[in-house]
């Protein structure tokens, strides 16, 4: 197994503001309990950080994932939620350079 460490930036795209609050909630909801499958699959959340200065993006979000396949999984999950229909983002898998033998 590789260390893999997901990085992924995301800002609203404008018609998540146009859905009723109860379409976000549901939607939030959903997204919430992928994230927290992948948490008890063995994931690890890093942190979720509001993004300032000039960006393109709004929130950066971390985990760690104990292969690139858990990550693309975790992501997989999230478009088959819709996600990227109301997020706009960027993905980067980053691997760890250390090795067992030093």
């Amino acid at each position: 197994m590789t260390d893999c460490i997901w990085i992924h930036y995301s800002r609203p795209r404008p018609h998540w503001y146009s859905l009723e609050a109860a379409a976000q909630a549901e939607k939030t909801a959903a997204w919430e309990a992928i994230r927290t499958d992948s948490q008890a699959s063995g994931a690890t959340p890093l942190g979720r950080y509001h993004v300032r200065g000039q960006h393109d993006f709004q929130e950066v979000e971390l985990w760690r994932f104990a292969s690139a396949e858990a990550a693309f999984d975790h992501w997989a999950r999230l478009t088959s939620a819709a996600y990227n229909e109301f997020f706009a983002f960027s993905n980067n898998v980053g691997l760890s350079l250390e090795t067992d033998g030093g």
